[in-house]
């Protein structure tokens, strides 16, 4: 066996030495690749959720546009049967007015035929007055020919009296296909309501739920959260009702907000803070007002449409009228 020389010890520590440089630098490579394909995944998933907002945004300016169109269509339909209901109503108008007029006619006929029976009778009576005939037959004559006027009257007023009356039935029945569509112009506009309101940007699913049994949480957990900055504690600004009356006013007629599933002992506390102490302030929260509130409770947006806290509350209203 060959003797270890110190120039084999040195090249042998050299070459260990190199080796482990090379190794180092081939791990800092091998690693800066790594981090690079992560940085380019990482930017792949914040684009593709980018674009998902922009579909979501599209979709939202889209739904809003619609119900525009529908409220529009609504407003010009309400006119148009306000015109028909003004229509209609003076087409009733004229056509008691003619009836009116018939019957005047009616009766001055009933007098005239009267009147010439009358004078029929007269005129049998004194065939031997020839001056008496002939005055008779002087008024016969004229009474016939008012007859004859009378009568060349009613015709026209007839037929006007049966136009009018057709021209009457025709807008009822326009007033009447005008509501059928109001009706269903309001329908569309509350479904596409119903369905603008429950469109949400999700980025993250676990962003739907905090983790909180809001229904079991008690008062004094809610406040040692708020204790360790809990984001539910840190907005105070609102302090009045939505009506804009103060909070000790409505305090007097508050309700138990629990009752309405989902909402727990903390989130009342909160409710109370903002302002909102009965049932029928939540049935009528508007979209603003869902906003103000999953502002103030971080991740209960879409907890609020879920449990249906809106349509709960106008069961508990309206269970609380008729007690």
């Amino acid at each position: 066996m060959p003797e270890l020389t110190a120039t084999h010890i040195a090249l042998l520590v050299i070459a260990t030495v190199i080796g482990a440089i090379v190794g180092s630098v081939m791990r800092g490579r091998r690693a800066e690749q790594e981090k690079t394909a992560i940085g380019a995944s990482w930017q792949e998933r914040i684009d593709a959720q980018r674009k998902e907002h922009d579909r979501l945004t599209e979709q939202n300016k889209g739904l809003m546009e619609q119900v525009s169109q529908f409220q529009a269509s609504t407003h010009d339909a309400k006119n148009r049967a306000r015109e028909l209901s003004s229509a209609v109503r003076e087409a009733f108008e004229r056509r008691d007015e003619l009836q009116r007029e018939i019957k005047d006619i009616r009766s001055n006929l009933e007098t005239v035929l009267t009147e010439r029976n009358q004078l029929q009778s007269d005129i049998a009576a004194k065939d031997a007055d020839a001056d008496f005939l002939q005055q008779k037959d002087e008024r016969i004559a004229r009474l016939s020919k008012e007859l004859e006027n009378w009568q060349n009257r009613v015709s026209p007023l007839i037929e006007r009296f049966r136009e009018r009356n057709a021209d009457a039935d025709r807008l009822e029945t326009e007033l009447t296909e005008a509501r059928d569509r109001i009706r269903e112009l309001e329908e569309s506009r509350h479904e596409l309501e119903r369905e603008h309101t429950r469109i949400e940007p999700v980025t993250d699913p676990e962003e739907l739920t905090d983790g909180l049994e809001a229904s079991n949480d008690p008062v004094d957990d809610f406040a040692d959260e708020a204790a360790a900055g809990h984001p539910l504690a840190d907005d105070t600004s609102v302090t009045e009702a939505d009506s804009g009356e103060p909070v000790e006013a409505v305090h007097d007629a508050r309700d138990d907000l629990k009752q309405i599933k989902g909402v727990g002992p903390a989130i009342e506390k909160t409710l109370n803070e903002m302002g909102i102490f009965s049932f029928q302030q939540i049935a009528e929260m508007s979209e603003y007002d869902i906003d103000r509130v999953a502002q103030r409770l971080k991740g209960f947006r879409s907890r609020i449409y879920r449990e249906d806290w809106i349509g709960q509350a106008r069961e508990l209203r309206d269970r609380v009228v008729r007690a």
